[in-house]
């Protein structure tokens, strides 16, 4: 299972969050009526919550956990009132009586819930930082790379290391002692199941995200495409997976470069990864997806293939095949595509004896456009017929 590490500023957060098993990111609304790339990738990091997943604390320095995302009606998460997806400023009496998480804020700035118990307890002593890193050094890459974020999601192996280190450290905590933070999180699950159950209005919907930065059939944020298209792989949209693949793990801003200062890493707009089918530990397939808003370029394509080494690497130990690499943009030029289909080659050698030569050219060119009738965005192959 995937993990999330949310940041607070202070314990009285924690505390309350745990008490009620629901965390609320608190946003700052635009005056413009106009989401930002912040909004945006922080709704995109919802949209890939899974029941099961575990949720951890980060409070200066210091990492509290555990806990996991648990279904309350149909989902683990919900928008917080059933227009939070517009990029507007509410009244708080507008919407306080349909909010599902009311913090007492007085305002509507927490648009997005996620819904959580402990699993199997939520420590009251945090592990510092440098005692979780060292724990297991080779494991951690996103918690590395922590900085200037709500929250942020780890893979498998990042998160299974996190949960036991978090475990060695508590080992001598019983259910009874004083180490545990209480949570009394059923009583407000059962208030939220009454109201998602009877409103469909609050589950999850990429519309008004894809509508707030709509320029005729193009999307103007590159961020509000990440969205998208997570929105509908995580929700298996069949239009989508027929070309992107189904998936096991999915996630967006996944570190791929050494480490340096953090504003200057780069990072994959969307990463993935299947399991073999029966073996939940065993990783199959990665995906990796770049995505432009306007025209594709050479540069583009460069910058593609420089992230498919960087996976290659780090993930699948010098095997290119098991590599899946797509560029989606609103169009391509001719010259482009030819430019694509010359660097978009590797040779490589894997196996020992015997040692095998064999070549990836894997990278395929997708286009987007936005369907009006379904709210959502279309993708055409280049190769296919049914290209615009």
């Amino acid at each position: 299972m995937a993990g999330y590490i949310i940041n607070l500023d202070n314990k009285k957060s924690l505390i309350n969050y745990i008490k009620n098993g629901v965390y609320s990111t608190k946003i700052k609304i635009p005056q413009d009526n106009i989401w930002r790339s912040q909004h945006e990738g922080t709704f995109a990091d919802y949209i890939t919550m899974n029941p099961g997943d575990n949720i951890f604390f980060f409070i200066k320095r210091k990492i509290y956990g555990i806990g996991e995302l648990v279904n309350v009606g149909d989902d683990c998460k919900y928008l917080n009132f059933p227009e939070a997806n517009l990029p507007k400023q509410y009244e708080y009496q507008e919407i306080r009586e349909e909010l599902l998480w009311d913090e007492g804020l007085e305002d509507s700035s927490q648009r997005w819930v996620c819904l959580f118990k402990p699993s199997p307890h939520f420590f009251k002593q945090g592990i510092d930082m440098d005692d979780v890193l060292s724990s297991n050094p080779s494991k951690f890459r996103m918690l590395r790379a922590f900085w200037k974020l709500s929250f942020i999601k780890i893979d498998d192996e990042e998160n299974k290391a996190l949960i036991n280190v978090i475990l060695r450290f508590n080992q001598k905590s019983k259910s009874n002692n004083n180490n545990i933070i209480p949570s009394l999180y059923e009583n407000t699950h059962k208030q939220i199941r009454n109201k998602v159950e009877t409103d469909n209005s609050y589950k999850f919907n990429i519309k008004d995200i894809l509508l707030a930065c709509l320029d005729k059939d193009k999307i103007r944020h590159e961020m509000a495409i990440e969205a998208a298209l997570l929105f509908q792989l995580s929700n298996q949209h069949e239009k989508v997976t027929r070309i992107f693949g189904k998936w096991d793990y999915l996630s967006h801003q996944v570190v791929a470069s050494p480490f340096k200062p953090i504003d200057y890493m780069d990072k994959m707009d969307v990463f993935g990864y299947s399991f073999i089918q029966g073996f939940d530990y065993t990783r199959s397939k990665f995906l990796l997806i770049e995505i432009k808003k306007d025209s594709g370029s050479k540069e583009d394509i460069e910058q593609i293939m420089k992230y498919i080494d960087w996976v290659k690497e780090e993930y699948a130990f010098g095997d290119y095949s098991m590599i899946n690499a797509f560029l989606v943009a609103y169009d391509y030029s001719n010259e482009v595509i030819s430019h694509g289909k010359e660097v978009g080659v590797r040779k490589y050698t894997i196996g020992r004896r015997p040692a095998y030569t064999k070549e990836w050219s894997n990278l395929k060119f997708v286009e987007y456009r936005f369907n009006r009738n379904e709210n959502a965005l279309d993708f055409y192959l280049i190769d296919e017929k049914s290209k615009l």
